[in-house]
């Protein structure tokens, strides 16, 4: 097994009121020249987690930082015109904290990390996971 030491979370970067899925995001991905979906979770709309590669996979979502990490991604992250914001779901916010805390259980050294914070360019994921998530 890899060692995990950073959960990096992510958006789509789509709009609020988009439904996208898995397979969606592995299209997208393809097309990109990636071998499968890059993230390891993806969280839907309606707080439902769905696997994009398992964790044992190197991920393809974060730069120099895949081969010790997992991919999180929920779907969205930016309004109806297209600039960041944060847009999870109540469903999205239990999920996701619920996936975390599984996470934690099983690599308790890894550290909770928003894309932006490792790649300062980026929005996503359009909130500041690292200060969300410090307590876990």
């Amino acid at each position: 097994m890899r060692s995990i030491t950073e959960l990096i979370i992510h958006c789509t970067a789509t709009p609020e009121d988009r439904n996208h899925t898995v397979q969606d995001i592995d299209r997208w991905h393809r097309a990109r020249g990636w071998k499968c979906c890059g993230y390891h979770y993806v969280i839907y709309r309606d707080g439902t987690v769905h696997t994009g590669r398992p964790e044992s996979q190197i991920g393809a979502h974060c730069a120099h930082h895949n081969a010790h990490s997992i991919g999180i991604c929920y779907v969205g992250g930016t309004d109806l015109q297209g600039n960041p914001k944060d847009t999870r779901t109540r469903e999205q916010k239990r999920s996701l904290r619920v996936l975390l805390r599984q996470l934690k259980k099983k690599y308790p050294n890894a550290k909770i990390k928003s894309h932006h914070t490792i790649n300062p360019r980026k929005a996503c994921p359009c909130f500041d996971a690292d200060r969300e998530y410090s307590q876990l």
